[in-house]
Formats: structure tokens, C-alpha cells, sequence
């Protein structure tokens, strides 16, 4: 029998149409049903990414958060992804696409002891072609997305080869129905996939309640297992993104290659909210200057490497980068909240770059008269 992977999410974003404290109480309440139905469901796997809200839950519900750690050890619970957010995937510099899969992947191993395989951006407004260098390199072995749909970015095929400027290449997967499904609906949403991928040898399909929050319910739960016991041609599973793209690659079945981005989408976002894309390219420069000049400094023994104050700066820039705040899809208090957030990590920064900079000039000759002493520092190889 065929196998059909059911990929239960709860698509959450951390501030859109509401500012970080609701999307942080949303967190804790879906993440607390999830565990629940995964201790109540044998089989039953529920699939969530984006470090940011695994740290609410650490500071927040510390008892909720030992329980999600067990089931991951259980396999119970998959992490996904395992970006520290999902950002939006054009505006980013390449050095930040790195940062969001370190900063990510590393929470991750050290908390959960588990490095995920599969990226997933499945809200961003397109994916510029060279994430497919980065994704390669960091050793993912698929990438799952659902915008562009087909109309606005024609593909040979759900599934593909995804080619890179340099060669690279990643296996990719467009999401059918895009991440979601309405409460009650799952069922109907397999039952249609079902019937217009009939010859496939093997599905992928996401549900779950969410567009803030929610992920799965008992009424889906119950209705897919009935669904389950009927089908005759797909075994249905509650699986993982791993699990899919493994059997895609086991089955050996030849897949079609696109070599571009996947664009255009709501471009209109793009010329939005231009103070947080200013600030943000701003952030980005400074601190990829600071981290070098504090590099150098530690190197030469002046100052010991600020860690801690580098990475309160650079999860401001990761977060900043959200999907929802980059492109200026949010509403104004958000834009308000980022910007305060930028500015935060500037200031920072701001501090760390005089300090590096007067250790860099300490032991300097003295100027002889007439002379104005000049102090470059170049951070460029």
C-alpha cells in the first residue's frame, strides 16, 4: 500500500495582526494541546519549527517545555525546520539566511539534541534562488514552501530539483492547499488530495487549525482515523517532512529541475513599511562590522569576544526579519514594536563598535605637531 504523510502544524506567527504578547499566549495554549493529543494519540506526530517560540515557552511555561522535550525524545514531537523564525526569504542578505539556520539549529541540538533535515518557510512571500547555495551547504536535504502558488510562479511539478546559482542543488516540495486546514475540515482536505493525486506513490499533505494557532483537534484526529480504516489504495501516517522526502528519494522517481527563484508573490509588501526595511539593512551592516572589529580585537588580546551583547543584538536583527515584519505585512504598533527592536540592537552595537574601535587605536604613536592622525579600520579581506 501507498503511503500518504500527514504533517500536522500549527502555523503561528509571532506578531502579525497582534504585537508578541498575544502571539507568546497563543504559543503556550497551542503548544499545551498539541502535547496533550500527543500523549493521548498513539501514531499521532505533531510537527512545529521556529526557535523564537520554543524560548517563550522555555521562559514562560518551563513545565510545558520538559514535557515537549520528552516527546521529541519519544519521536512523538518533530521539530521543523529549525530557522530561529521564518523569515522573509528575499530582503535577508545571505549572511543572515546563515545566521536564522545557526542560531536555530543550534537552540535546537542543545535544548532537544536533534538537528532537523528539512527547512521550512511555508508563509514568506517567495524564496530567492540563492537560499539553494545555503540550504546545500548547511546539509538540508529538502525544502518545503507553499507560496508562490502555480498561477503566479509556474513549476514542472510539485516536487522538484531545486538548482542554485552555483550548481547546488535541494529537493523542494509545494505544499498542496498551502499549511492549514479549517477545524473539522482535515479529513475533507486528505479526501481531496486523494482523489487528484490517485497514481502517486507516495503524498505529502499538511493540516492543522492555524493561522494563529491551533494546531490539531480531536474532532480532526477522530475523523482521520475513520478516514484511515476506509482508505483502500493510501495508508495514511502522521509523519514528518524527513520521513516524506526519505521515501521520495527511496522510490528513485526522476524529478523535474527549476533553476530561479520561486517569485513573484504580494510584491506589493515589498515597497511597504520602508523605516523597518532601512533599519533592518542598517542592523545588518553593523553588526557583520562589529562582529569583525571584535573579532580582531580579541584576536590581538585587547578585549575578550562581547558574546552575550553580540547575540542580544543579533537576535534582534533575526527577528526582524520575520516574514510579517520585513516585507511590512503587519499592522502599525507591530512596525512600531520592530522598530523599537532595531534600534535596540543599533544601540548596542553602537557601544561595542567605540570600545572595539579605541582598542584597535590604543598604542598608536603620538601625533607630531601639525599632524591629524587619521584611524581606518577596514573590515573587508
Amino acid at each position: 500500500m501507498k503511503n500518504l504523510h500527514l504533517l500536522c502544524n500549527a502555523h503561528l506567527d509571532p506578531m502579525w495582526q497582534w504585537e508578541w504578547p498575544e502571539g507568546a499566549a497563543e504559543a503556550v495554549s497551542t503548544f499545551r494541546v498539541a502535547a496533550d493529543f500527543c500523549e493521548q494519540y498513539p501514531g499521532f506526530v505533531f510537527n512545529h519549527n521556529e526557535a523564537l517560540l520554543y524560548k517563550w515557552i522555555e521562559e514562560y511555561e518551563p513545565e510545558l517545555f520538559a514535557r515537549i522535550q520528552t516527546l521529541v525524545r519519544q519521536g512523538k514531537w518533530q521539530i521543523l525546520g529549525g530557522w530561529f523564525v521564518q523569515p522573509d526569504c528575499n530582503l535577508p542578505s545571505g549572511e543572515s539566511f546563515v545566521r536564522q539556520i545557526l542560531y536555530g539549529r543550534t537552540y535546537f541540538r542543545e535544548k532537544f539534541g536533534v538537528e532537523p533535515q528539512v527547512a521550512a518557510n511555508l508563509d514568506p512571500f517567495g524564496h530567492t534562488r540563492g537560499l539553494v547555495q545555503i540550504l546545500s551547504k548547511a546539509g538540508y536535504t529538502g525544502y518545503l514552501f507553499c507560496r508562490p502558488n502555480q498561477n503566479d510562479c509556474p513549476l514542472p511539478n510539485d516536487d522538484f530539483t531545486w538548482v542554485g546559482y552555483d550548481g547546488s542543488t535541494v529537493a523542494a516540495h509545494r505544499v498542496f492547499g498551502h499549511y492549514n486546514a479549517p477545524l473539522g475540515k482535515a479529513d475533507e482536505k486528505i479526501k481531496c488530495w486523494l482523489e487528484q493525486h490517485a497514481k502517486r506513490t507516495e503524498g505529502l499533505v499538511l493540516w492543522g487549525v492555524g493561522n494563529h494557532g491551533g494546531g490539531p483537534s480531536r474532532i480532526d484526529l477522530e475523523r482521520i482515523q475513520a478516514l484511515s480504516a476506509e482508505e483502500k489504495n493510501f495508508k495514511l501516517i502522521h509523519s514528518t517532512a524527513e520521513a516524506y522526502f526519505a521515501e521520495l528519494a527511496a522510490n528513485n522517481a526522476p524529478l523535474p529541475s527549476h533553476a530561479g527563484d520561486l517569485n513573484p508573490w504580494a510584491v506589493g509588501c515589498y515597497t511597504s513599511q520602508v523605516k523597518i526595511k532601512q533599519k533592518h539593512r542598517q542592523l545588518e551592516n553593523e553588526l557583520y562590522l562589529v562582529e569583525k572589529m571584535a573579532s580582531a580585537t580579541a584576536l590581538c588580546g585587547q578585549k575578550e569576544y562581547p558574546v552575550a551583547e553580540i547575540n542580544e543584538a543579533l537576535y534582534d536583527l533575526l527577528l526582524s526579519e520575520f516574514h510579517d515584519i520585513l516585507p511590512g505585512s503587519s499592522i502599525q504598533p507591530v512596525e512600531e514594536a520592530s522598530i523599537r527592536c532595531v534600534d535596540h540592537g543599533l544601540e548596542i552595537l553602537s557601544r561595542l563598535k567605540t570600545r572595539a574601535f579605541f582598542a584597535l587605536a590604543s598604542g598608536q604613536p603620538k601625533a607630531k605637531p601639525g599632524e591629524i592622525p587619521i584611524l581606518i579600520y577596514n573590515p573587508h579581506p
